[in-house]
Order: C-alpha cells, then structure tokens, then sequence
C-alpha cells in the first residue's frame, strides 16, 4: 500500500483537517499521479455535508485533479513517467455496458465508480480523492493535460469544463446559433468561454450586475441581470439553447419561453426541489428540457484539446490546503471569481 496525506471529513460536516491514509499498490494497469492541484467543486461540500444522502467517512474529496505521473503499471501504454495528466469526476466503470461502450462512461448502466465518497470496482476498498499528495488510477480514466495551460487554471476543467463543453457540443453550439447562460458562476464562466469560442452569440442571465463587464470580457454579447417580464417578452422565441448552471429554484417557464423551434433548456445545476413545468410552454415550439451530467473520458480529452487550442482555462484563486475551509465557506456564498484550487504541494 502506498501512505500519503491529504485533507479530510471525519465525519458529516466537519471541518476538513490533515489526514494520513494509504492508496492501493499500482496494479499493471495504474498509474500513480502526484497531486499539483486540485480544484474546490461545490460537489464536495454537498457530499461532505451529507446533502445528497448519506456519505462515506473518513472522506477525501476532490474530483479536478492534475499531476505528474511518477510510476506506471507493467501494461500501462498511454502515458510514461513525467507526463502531466488530469483525473475527473469518475475513475472507472463496469467497461462492458452499451454506454461504457460508447464512450459515455458517466452514464455507465452499473453506475460510474466516483473519484471519491464510494467504493471501488471491487466493493471494498474507499476511493478517496484529490486533496492529497498521490492518487492511483486506472490509464483508461486519465487524460493528458495540454503543455501551454496554466496547472492551476486547468484543474476546474476537470469538472466544470466538461460539464458546459458536453452539453454545447451535443446540442451543436456554433456559427449561427443563439446561446443563453444561466449564473456566472464556476460553472457558467466556462460555459460562456467554450460557446463564445465554439462561434456562437452569447447572451449571460446573473442575478449579480456588477458581473456584467466580466461576462462581457469572457465573451459574451449580452447580459441580462436580475431578469424580469419586460426580459422575457423581448428575448421570447430566441435561443436555440439555453444552459442552467444554477442550483435554485426558477421558474422554468419563463425561460422554455425563451426557447425558439426546437430549441433545448439543460438542467446542469442540482436544485433542493422539483421544478414544475407546464406542458403547453413545451408543446408550442417542440421545445425541449433535458439535463447532462460531465463527459466521457473521451470528451474530457477533446475539450482539454479544444481548450489548449483556445487557451481557454477557468479564472481561479489558488489557495493554500490551510485555507480550505475557509475557501468552502466563500464557495457558499457565491464569493469567489470563479473556482478556489488548492496548491497540493503545500501538503
């Protein structure tokens, strides 16, 4: 077993502190990464303070991991001690089932195995995450991170970048089409960045005015803050997608009104309550609400490549491991531009 250090919850919703612990040894297949960064999800606090159901503690979290490779499994063919890689939401999957196969690993029909607050394939060993110094992972759940990014920027790329890039790719965000994002947050600065980048006109809704002219630099054409009907009247029938980055309760039809022919609402953020949607805002322009969830291993690499080609990486404030209680209580409250990542090698 390999001994490392990391930052931990002994037990729900309490303070992240030191913790010593072992990763598995190196099987033919693995490869062992040292943490440079890992970025703050607000994922992990929800599964820390057990608000998404019960959890497993001790827990590590930490699912936008970079690194250096430092050892590779005998059998291990796609990456060679030194490279510099990135770990995501997910390390495995069952590999066998129609979307394993299909490179849709995260819809995985026995269920994705996460990079932590879970067990592994063989149902009993933890998985912990990345707010530590070393983690072990299979090659197949390992991506390469593109030489000109900034390691500290690219960390959230591993979350909240394939989070936005997956949902504008499969709806065909591009030259011609009209795209609206919902929250500047984390999340939606990355989704402003990919759509701008990908060639389509960017309209930004916040509930914050003061980010107008952060929006505006991102990319974005336009920007609506703290929306209200005169909003909804102008822009009805306009978009041909619009991305919900936000966890709180709206009222999806206003926005479905929005939607031109055929156009999509994906729900990405997780809100505490159902939401409630009238069918006939649906049935009058064969509008569509659909949700997604991250990106396979596959995609994950296309928008690494895609935001090296662009040199699109997340705004972030790199924090100190001291500080990460410190930075889940500023991430709760909105007050971070956008996603805090922890400097790994100051463990």
């Amino acid at each position: 077993m390999l001994k490392t250090l990391g930052y931990a919850a002994s037990t729900a919703g309490a303070q992240l502190a030191p913790f010593e612990f072992e990763r598995r040894d190196p099987r033919a297949e693995d490869v062992v990464i040292e943490i440079t960064h890992a970025g703050i999800c607000h994922s992990d606090i929800h599964q820390v303070r057990e608000e998404w159901g019960s959890s497993l503690f001790p827990m590590v979290p930490g699912h936008e991991i970079v690194g250096k490779v430092i050892a590779v499994g005998n059998n291990v063919s796609k990456f060679a001690v030194g490279a510099i890689v990135g770990v995501g939401v997910f390390v495995d999957s069952c590999r066998e089932c129609e979307n394993c196969l299909a490179g849709v690993e995260q819809y995985c029909l026995e269920g994705m195995t996460g990079t932590y607050n879970g067990l592994e394939r063989d149902g009993v060993t933890v998985a912990q995450g990345g707010y530590s110094k070393v983690i072990v992972v299979a090659e197949d759940y390992v991506v390469n991170i593109p030489a000109n990014l900034e390691l500290a920027n690219v960390a959230p790329l591993l979350c909240a970048g394939i989070t936005l890039y997956s949902p504008l790719r499969h709806w065909k965000a591009g030259p011609g089409k009209k795209v609206a994002i919902l929250g500047l947050g984390g999340l939606g600065h990355m989704g402003v960045k990919y759509a701008k980048a990908m060639g389509a006109e960017v309209t930004v809704f916040s509930h914050s005015p003061e980010k107008r002219e952060d929006a505006l630099s991102m990319g974005a054409t336009h920007f609506v803050a703290k929306a209200a009907a005169e909003d909804f009247k102008r822009l009805a029938k306009t978009f041909d997608l619009i991305l919900n980055t936000v966890s709180v309760d709206l009222n999806l039809e206003d926005y479905l009104g929005m939607l031109k022919l055929d156009g999509t609402l994906v729900l990405i953020g997780l809100p505490g309550a159902p939401y409630s949607v009238p069918a006939g805002v649906l049935l009058g322009q064969r509008r569509r609400l659909a949700g997604s969830m991250i990106g396979g291993i596959r995609e994950l690499q296309e928008m690494l490549n895609f935001s090296g080609e662009h040199n699109i990486t997340s705004d972030v404030e790199v924090i100190n491991p001291e500080y990460i209680n410190t930075a889940w209580d500023r991430t709760v409250k909105s007050d971070v531009k956008y996603r805090f990542v922890i400097d790994i090698s100051k463990i």
